[in-house]
This record gives C-alpha cells, sequence and structure tokens, in this order.
C-alpha cells in the first residue's frame, strides 16, 4: 500500500522502521509490487500488483504501471503515461504476457507502452537510454532497442523493431512487422509500411523515400570519415544507380573491404520480409 504523508503536496516516506520507496498520499501502490526503496511515486498513481521498478526510478504523477511489467533502473516517467496495460489485439485473452523496460529511459506525458501477446512471443521489449517523447504509442510485441529516439505521437503497430540509435521523428505511423533500422532517421509525419535502411535519411515527400545517408546523425556519433565514406559509396549503389536490389546488392558484396556497416546493410535488406524502403 501507499504510505501517508500528512501533506498531499509532499512524498513520505515508507513508514518508520522500514526500508521503502516514498509515495504519494495520494498514490495507490499494491502491496504486492516490488519497487526498490530509492523510488519516486508522486501523486496520483496507480501500480499494480506484478509490476518491479528498479533503483532510482520516479513516477512524477497521474501515471499508470500495470500488468506483468518491470522497469529496470533510472526511469523517469512523466504525467499522465500509461505503462503495461493490455494490448489492444482482439485475440488477447488475458494471457500473461509482459512489457520489459531498461534502464535510463524517459518517458513523456501521455505514452503509451503496451504487453505483448502469445502470438508475438509474449512479451514486449524496450531497452536503456530512449527518449519516449509526448503520445507516443508502442503497441504489442515491438522490440526497441538503446539510444532510440521516439518523438511526439510517434506511433508504432504491434510487432515493430526499432534497432540502436534510431529516430522516429513527429507524427509517424508505423505500420506492424516493420522494421527500423540502426542510426537510420524518418522525417516527421512519414508513413511507414517497408523496412527502413540502416544508417538513411527516409522522408515523405509525394511518397516515401531513401533520401541517401544519415551522414550528420553518424557524424555526430562519432564515425570516423572512413567509415562514413564507405556507407556513402554503398548507399549511391544502392539507391542512385540503374541497378535493381539484388544487382546492387551483388555489386557491394563483390567488393573488398566492405566494412562492418555495410555488411550490415546487406544482411538487412537480404533478411527483409516487408521489402525495403528505397
Amino acid at each position: 500500500m501507499a504510505a501517508r504523508s500528512n501533506s498531499s503536496s509532499e512524498l513520505a516516506p515508507a513508514p518508520a522502521g522500514s526500508a521503502g520507496p516514498q509515495v504519494h498520499a495520494t498514490s495507490i501502490v499494491h502491496e504486492r509490487a516490488k519497487i526498490a526503496s530509492s523510488c519516486r511515486i508522486g501523486p496520483y498513481c496507480t501500480v499494480g500488483p506484478n509490476v518491479e521498478m528498479g533503483d532510482g526510478c520516479e513516477l512524477v504523477s497521474h501515471a499508470v504501471v500495470d500488468g506483468w511489467t518491470r522497469l529496470g533502473a533510472h526511469n523517469h516517467v512523466y504525467p499522465c503515461a500509461s505503462i503495461g496495460l493490455a494490448p489492444q489485439d482482439l485475440k488477447y485473452a488475458g494471457e500473461e504476457t509482459r512489457l520489459e523496460i531498461g534502464d535510463h529511459n524517459v518517458i513523456r506525458e501521455g505514452v503509451t507502452l503496451h504487453r505483448g501477446t502469445p502470438g508475438g512471443g509474449g512479451i514486449t521489449r524496450i531497452g536503456s537510454h530512449n527518449l519516449i517523447m509526448a503520445y507516443v504509442h508502442v503497441a504489442h510485441d515491438c522490440r526497441i532497442g538503446d539510444h532510440v529516439i521516439l518523438a511526439n505521437a510517434a506511433t508504432l503497430g504491434g510487432h515493430v523493431t526499432v534497432e540502436d540509435w534510431a529516430m522516429v521523428s513527429a507524427l509517424c505511423p508505423v505500420h506492424q512487422y516493420v522494421r527500423i533500422g540502426t542510426h537510420s532517421i524518418i522525417g516527421g509525419g512519414t508513413t511507414v509500411t517497408q523496412d527502413v535502411l540502416p544508417f538513411s535519411k527516409t522522408v515523405a515527400a509525394r511518397d516515401t523515400h531513401a533520401y541517401g545517408l544519415n551522414s550528420i546523425g553518424l557524424e555526430r556519433r562519432g564515425f570516423s570519415k572512413e567509415r562514413v565514406r564507405k556507407l556513402h559509396h554503398a548507399f549511391k549503389v544502392l539507391l542512385a544507380s540503374r541497378l535493381n536490389t539484388s544487382q546492387a546488392l551483388a555489386r557491394l558484396k563483390a567488393e573488398e573491404d566492405l566494412g562492418d556497416d555495410v555488411r550490415c546493410l546487406i544482411e538487412f535488406i537480404e533478411s527483409s520480409e516487408r521489402g525495403v524502403i528505397k
């Protein structure tokens, strides 16, 4: 149960003689929830019985964390976020599915993060050091890596994979089962129905296209000039030559000293089930 304070504007420590988190008097924390003693739970929050929260997590106010949900350490959850509730899937029948969240994530106002479904492996997984901005929706069975930015009102359908260091800009709907490659950036308002190439800039103008390498982002993350040069060459072969995708991949694989980044790009394309945006 939540600890009570004398003032409705203050956080209260656990009862005297016991170690426990600081919980505002207006919040409801189930007695079976496993909450680290260094956590802070602000006004009007609800935490369910199957929730685990690691060291240093904070719920600012009016947040709901429920279901079989685990948050790692030092996650900061802003008002009106909804974390770990049942998936929006008509086939879901109350099974014990999970939401796993790593460490040092910022989850802003109005975000919805849903548990998995039995048909998708039973788990939605979010990594560490991510910024999930206001009104983002992450549906059931998604896989979000580390250092990802999901900007305001980005909407991920079920089973979406977002690889490390990717950025999905504001107001982007992402179709179910799409993969978003590492170090890519998607422009605001882009509708994404196929896989997004690693390292790419993908933007909707009249149609959705990849517009070359995310070179500025790569330079900011410390990519050497040689790594960027090799990727520029690969994107030129893929996007600016008269070769189809199979021919472009064959040409790249025939070259010497591709580098790990280009190999990653090739493997991503060859493993795509929905096709890639070019």
